[in-house]
């Protein structure tokens, strides 16, 4: 869906665009980003467009849709539902950037098409969390571990006692290094 910026000024002045859309971006995230999206339901989005006083349209729209993503722990598919709001500002030009607080996402239109299927891809690319786990993965208390290797949780206090004890016996005469020098900075 290409919305153009000029006809939105010309047309939608008084009265904003509604819309009630389902968007197939299945193929452009999957070819653009295979590592991150293993699969994508049809996309719904409703909302509206409108323009502001000054000409700067404010585009606003609910997605909903279900994003096939990869365990990070065991790359498993896992089924990720998603539900959410964006909310864009889109300008003519770099000087109007300005009448934005620094938290409200403006975009300066190029060659005077809004890409809606662009803006929807790349806001469900952030509903990813950083850490996706299967059900089995959620309610197992064992990580997976090898030989010589285990999986962590960082700030579990059991495995950073364990690796504070190992020493490398290259470093041990270093081990003391700090209260040597420590001695002789009083004496």
């Amino acid at each position: 869906m290409k919305l153009s910026l000029s006809e939105l000024q010309k047309e939608y002045r008084h009265e904003p665009l509604k819309f009630d859309e389902v968007l197939d971006l299945k193929a452009d995230l999957m070819e653009c980003y295979p590592e991150d999206v293993l699969d994508v339901t049809p996309v719904h989005i409703n909302g509206m467009v409108s323009v502001e006083g000054n000409g700067d349209v404010l585009f606003y729209a609910h997605v909903n849709a279900t994003l096939t993503v990869p365990s990070t722990r065991s790359l498993a598919p896992v089924e990720l539902p998603t539900d959410f709001d964006v909310t864009e500002f889109y300008v003519a030009s770099q000087a109007a950037l300005t009448r934005y607080e620094k938290t409200d996402v403006v975009l300066v239109v190029a060659d005077d098409e809004i890409d809606v299927d662009k803006a929807i891809a790349d806001n469900l690319l952030l509903q990813i969390p950083m850490q996706v786990l299967t059900k089995a993965e959620q309610s197992a208390n064992d990580l997976p571990e090898g030989q010589d290797w285990q999986v962590t949780i960082e700030g579990d206090g059991e495995a950073d006692e364990s690796d504070s004890k190992t020493v490398d016996p290259r470093l041990a005469k270093l081990k003391n290094f700090f209260d040597d020098s420590s001695k002789d900075d009083e004496q």
